[in-house]
């Protein structure tokens, strides 16, 4: 039974990191209808940013994000005016090609610099660990967690609290009709995605300081984040966070009382049913969003 608690907390503090990092896919789908298969290579350079500044400089990973996440916002800035603004048809479609080139260019110059070894992020709050009943639970799993609640309030209060954040609703329910009550779409669609390549920069240091990573390891994030975002809903951010925290409690309770091989497979199977169910995932709109 203490196996089965175990696995229940761990799921849930690593899906509140999961939720961080598929916050920004959902977002960006949301307000842009632009699906960023390149979320999973931004998290993944997300991370090697903290190593980086961990190794050559000796900042500490939370602290370095005050670096990072300002830094990704600039990148996602850039990646939406050269690569996303010019698509002005078929932009779901296009977009999918378009995000994966940049993925694949970011995977090969982080490659060229760090090569293809395994690497992991350092401190002492990713050794040292805390007991919980009968377990003990590292503290990283803690800060992230932490982490990743602030983070999702900032943004739950960006959306909800202020003018921009209603520019972004707005833009999120029927883009044509914010256009012509003067909001401007392509502003909000630029800041929007820079913050979600921020979020991905975030949720990329607390993913390297509990896993292993290298250049290649974002394929495997992205399915897992793409399938987050389609269980809870597209352009679902409440969904997203229900789906993140689902996703990773059954992989590490199938783990514990069945088999590790079974872990991720139970949850596809399961994605595979709700969506035969409620093809527009738990919390998605029915029809598609109004252009």
């Amino acid at each position: 039974m203490s196996l089965i608690i175990e696995a229940i907390v761990i799921g849930i503090l690593t899906g509140g990191v999961y939720a961080l990092m598929a916050s920004g896919l959902t977002l960006v789908f949301g307000v842009m209808n632009i699906i960023n298969v390149g979320q999973g290579a931004l998290v993944i350079l997300g991370a090697y940013l903290s190593y980086f500044l961990q190794q050559k400089l000796h900042i500490d990973l939370f602290v370095g994000l005050l670096i990072t996440l300002p830094v990704m916002f600039l990148l996602g800035l850039l990646i939406e005016w050269f690569f996303i603004r010019p698509i002005k048809r078929d932009r779901t479609m296009l977009s999918i090609l378009v995000t994966y080139g940049v993925a694949l260019v970011i995977e090969g110059v982080l490659n060229i610099i760090f090569s293809a070894d395994n690497v992991k992020l350092q401190a002492w709050y990713v050794t040292a660990s805390i007991r919980v009943g009968d377990f003990y639970l590292s503290y990283i799993y803690l800060f992230g967690f932490l982490l990743a609640l602030v983070l999702l309030t900032a943004l739950y209060l960006l959306l909800y609290r202020t003018k921009f954040g209603h520019s972004v609703r707005a833009s999120m329910e029927n883009r044509t009709a914010a256009e012509l009550i003067g909001i401007n779409v392509e502003r909000v669609s630029a800041i929007t995605f820079g913050i979600g390549i921020a979020l991905a920069a975030a949720g990329g240091m607390a993913f390297g300081a509990t896993n292993a990573f290298n250049a290649g390891s974002s394929y495997d994030l992205i399915s897992r984040l793409l399938a987050i975002i389609i269980f809870g809903g597209m352009g679902s951010l409440s969904g997203a966070l229900i789906a993140s925290v689902s996703m990773l409690v059954i992989e590490d309770i199938t783990s514990v009382v069945w088999s590790p091989v079974w872990a991720s497979t139970v949850f596809f199977i399961l994605l595979v049913v709700i969506l035969l169910l409620r093809p527009q995932g738990l919390f998605g709109q029915v029809e598609g969003r109004k252009q």
